[in-house]
């Protein structure tokens, strides 16, 4: 046991990542408060300091972050495949970024920042370096890692590795000394497209990637999802217009598609997921060129030339590197209210977008004074794993909105906020294209939503 230390802070925040950064910064920004914040890892940044190389954000970069300060420059992409889309910062980028926040946060004075500390309950943390204990007396707990997120670079992979067969995190790609013959991806969400797109851009033969895909994902198409008003309240109102008429979240995801929101990579299958991250056209058409995807089953085991299905076998070249990317990502705890006796829980409180549902818990926080004010106007809304969890994320997230919008204060400073995709800037408020993508949503929503709830309730 090392010595214990006492340290002077009203609040004491688990996590440096994005969720503990965003609510911290509203925080601090709204109130006299002190905050500590302690994070295993020896940086600000959470997750990103051990993201893959190749890692870009899948949004746009003013999406990310804290609500004081911009993520990248607000810019257009100039060149490239996504020329004219918002940029997107890498994970360089980010923990830079993550970095320069902090020391702000840390100079301004009300701020400590403990790495390489682990959290031991309640008020308690100690040093994972000196094990010298901390104790924060009285400090109220933020929970910023209740949705942690679960990485192939520190987490195992969920299937049983026998002798003779090489199995590396997607991380370790960029490290290969050779070649391989093949190239096994393992995995159905972001991070597997992200590698097979490294590999085909690489040079990497189609035919000379296996894809272990057990689910077909949905995603939302990068170009409807952008910091530009009339894009994305155009994108509301298409959503919004398509489930009035759609039976079921299947039939709904086809009409989404019919509209250009949602993207699949194979038309001849109905994708079971949907997390919805965001993905370009150009992402969409590289992935259709690998014609040797293993669906239907999870992956058990590998051995030497063979991947082990639950219902079969299937033979790999002997020398073939799998590619680990299977990890489970977005974290599903129950949705409990973001305020409890216990402590401050930060989520979303739209549908999505993360940093944005941390910085408005910071600022209710700083500004409501009491917990029952707190969870009435900043409620919690819960990530989508299957279609019909995204029908009843629309549901949970428009009226998580609807809460907040009845606060004027609140509506005033999600504005302010490039968090906040739905914001409108002063000098587009008599934008006639946003005037006509707000008059459409407002037109679709009843309607839309109404259609929403009786497929929640027949899924």
């Amino acid at each position: 046991m090392g010595a214990l230390i006492e340290v002077d802070a009203d609040y004491l925040v688990i996590g440096a990542g994005a969720m503990g950064m965003a609510f911290t910064d509203a925080l601090v920004h709204h109130s006299d408060a002190t905050v500590a914040i302690v994070d295993r890892r020896h940086a600000p940044g959470g997750h990103w300091l051990d993201a893959y190389p190749f890692v870009r954000l899948h949004q746009a970069s003013a999406f990310y972050g804290v609500a004081s300060t911009l993520l990248g420059g607000g810019r257009l992409q100039t060149a490239g495949p996504e020329q004219g889309l918002h940029e997107r910062a890498t994970a360089p980028e980010i923990c830079v970024y993550y970095a320069d926040v902090m020391n702000d946060l840390v100079s301004a004075g009300r701020v400590q920042f403990h790495p390489g500390c682990e959290w031991t309950g309640g008020d308690g943390f100690r040093s994972i370096v000196s094990g010298t204990r901390h104790r924060v007396r009285g400090a109220r707990v933020v929970d910023a890692a209740y949705l942690a997120p679960t990485i192939p670079a520190t987490t195992p992979p969920p299937f049983a590795v026998e002798d003779g067969m090489i199995v590396i995190p997607v991380n370790d790609l960029v490290h290969l000394a050779d070649p391989p013959d093949e190239y096994v991806v393992v995995g159905a969400g972001k991070t597997a497209t992200d590698a097979c797109i490294w590999l085909l851009r690489a040079g990497v033969d189609p035919d000379c990637i296996c894809w272990v895909r057990p689910r077909d994902p949905w995603m939302l198409n990068r170009a409807v999802v952008q910091p530009d008003p009339a894009i994305f309240l155009g994108m509301a109102a298409d959503t919004m217009a398509a489930a009035i008429d759609a039976r079921t979240p299947d039939d709904l995801f086809r009409r989404l598609e019919e509209r250009e929101i949602m993207l699949r990579i194979d038309p001849s299958v109905t994708p079971t997921m949907a997390k919805s991250p965001t993905i370009a056209h150009w992402e969409i058409e590289m992935l259709r060129t690998i014609s040797r995807v293993e669906r239907g089953a999870h992956l058990r085991a590998v051995a030497a030339g063979l991947l082990r299905f639950d219902d079969r076998d299937v033979r790999v070249s002997t020398n073939a590197v799998v590619v680990h990317c299977a990890a489970s990502g977005l974290a599903y705890p129950p949705l409990v209210p973001i305020w409890q006796p216990d402590a401050i829980r930060p989520r979303p409180v739209r549908v999505g977008f993360p940093c944005f549902g941390a910085a408005m818990t910071g600022y209710v926080e700083a500004t409501r004074a009491d917990d029952v004010a707190r969870n009435d106007c900043c409620r919690p809304s819960p990530y989508s794993n299957t279609p019909a969890d995204w029908v009843r994320m629309q549901i949970v997230g428009g009226d998580a909105s609807l809460a907040m919008a009845g606060h004027p204060d609140i509506r005033a400073w999600a504005n302010t906020t490039t968090l906040n995709p739905s914001r409108v800037p002063a000098d587009r408020a008599e934008d006639p294209a946003v005037l006509d993508a707000a008059a459409r949503l407002r037109t679709a929503i009843g309607p839309g939503r109404a259609r929403l709830v009786e497929m929640a309730a027949g899924a």
